[in-house]
């Protein structure tokens, strides 16, 4: 397979020592597919696109997919990511979005986020899953003045808190001037949700193969062909859900329309309640800062503090220490008080953005019986759970009833062998842009307080 990152970003072989790893509920080991098979859906990736589709392809369709993954359920970005089930899913601003799709794909759109929170909230509910779940509610933060002044004009009021008022919900940190507390979301331990759904798949009757990585794919009559070491399986429908680790030849209408790109996040060893209260983070509502390059932290149940970043160029095992260590400095400098607090876990994972800088959730063009859902922005808890849903509906012969947006054949990067360099590039733009990562100044006394 023709893949963007080193050999170590796909090696299945190995569970990262993630937070999430070592708090999970096991799963029984799914086995991997063996001899020629048959099925009428085959679906790439037992994350959450690919087992939400499932599910859905089983209860409301009666129809009983197959299930193929490279290692098992949860082991690629559904079960290492930070566990913010919110609105998101596109680098794309509401006027961008109703410039490519007008006022009505803009408003669908808009639905399809809320929609994908309710989705996560009901699979908890419906499947029955312990995941953890925290507070409603998504915390953006201002890194910069300008941020905050731009904040204070454009959200609502009732959503707007300054320092102070950080600082009375527990939700305070120096590098910060002000946020924005949006209602919607809400945060959950993203393994235990994999899990989860993998477990009521197998309980509707749906067959996953773990250790199964699709190795090629071609028509085979009527449907497609997947082989994979050690088997075939011949289907009428497959659908490809594999976001960041996804390769440029399966298929090849994918080569150059994605980019992988890396996260990485560490979890402290738990903190006192005086430890928290020494810095002034005591709530558990998810939150990220305004940086293009942004971070993304919360507080766990378990009084542990969970730290993400973007910005990685290489899996390589040094690189991404170097990876690593930096966000360790960023933690140290917009959390000060903590600097002395041991990291207890670290791992990294791909996320996905595409040409478009939209999810694809569609039927691949030129490709009949052929489908997608991917590309979810490094954002996926909910979009890629509610969009696994809407894309087994089209499977299953219905209208597709993703939003326009996600239904645009992504573009290509230019000269896709190269996208490693577009996004350094990329990233040291945008590292100008934000700016320097430092506690925000005191107001001045007797001033305006921010």
């Amino acid at each position: 397979m023709q893949r963007l990152y080193e050999a170590q970003a796909y090696d299945t072989g190995q569970w990262p020592d993630s937070h999430w790893a070592r708090t999970a509920p096991p799963l029984l080991p799914c086995p991997p597919l063996t001899g020629h098979e048959k099925a009428e859906v085959a679906i790439i990736g037992a994350g959450y696109a690919g087992l939400n589709a499932a599910l859905e392809l089983a209860e409301r369709f009666d129809t009983r997919a197959m299930v193929l993954d490279a290692g098992q359920p949860g082991w690629g970005a559904s079960g290492r990511n930070g566990g913010f089930a919110c609105a998101g899913g596109t680098k794309l601003n509401d006027a961008a979005i109703a410039r490519r799709c007008g006022a009505d794909g803009l408003a669908a759109f808009h639905d399809f986020q809320n929609a994908a929170i309710a989705r996560v909230a009901d699979n908890l509910h419906r499947y029955g899953i312990d995941a953890d779940r925290g507070p409603e509610g998504e915390l953006l933060l201002a890194h910069s003045a300008r941020a905050w002044a731009r904040m204070q004009r454009e959200a609502p009021a009732a959503q707007l808190r300054d320092r102070d008022a950080l600082r009375r919900e527990g939700l305070f940190a120096p590098g910060f001037h002000g946020g924005v507390l949006q209602p919607q979301g809400f945060p959950l331990h993203p393994l235990k949700y994999a899990r989860g759904l993998a477990q009521a798949a197998l309980n509707a009757g749906v067959r996953i193969c773990g250790d199964s990585p699709v190795t090629g794919l071609a028509r085979a009559g009527h449907g497609w062909r997947l082989t994979t070491p050690q088997g075939q399986l011949d289907a009428r429908r497959v659908l490809v859900a594999t976001n960041g680790y996804s390769a440029d030849d399966l298929p090849p209408w994918l080569r150059g329309r994605y980019m992988p790109a890396l996260s990485c996040i560490m979890v402290t060893r738990p903190l006192s309640t005086q430890e928290q209260a020494a810095q002034g983070w005591t709530g558990q509502v998810m939150a990220y800062d305004s940086r293009h390059l942004l971070h993304y932290f919360r507080l766990l149940p378990c009084g542990r503090f969970l730290f993400g970043m973007r910005g990685g160029l290489s899996a390589d095992p040094v690189r991404l220490r170097v990876l690593e260590a930096e966000a360790r400095r960023h933690f140290e400098r917009l959390f000060p008080a903590w600097a002395h607090v041991e990291t207890e876990s670290r791992w990294s994972g791909l996320v996905c953005l595409t040409g478009s800088l939209a999810p694809f959730c569609a039927e691949v063009p030129g490709a009949p019986g052929l489908f997608a859902a991917l590309g979810w922005h490094g954002n996926g808890v909910a979009p890629a759970s509610e969009g696994g849903r809407r894309i087994a509906a089209a499977m299953a012969g219905q209208p597709n009833p993703a939003p326009a947006l996600m239904q645009m054949v992504p573009r290509r990067f230019p000269l896709p062998r190269l996208r490693r360099l577009w996004l350094r590039l990329a990233y040291a733009g945008l590292a100008l842009r934000d700016g320097p990562v430092r506690a925000a100044p005191a107001p001045a006394q007797g001033g305006r307080k921010a």
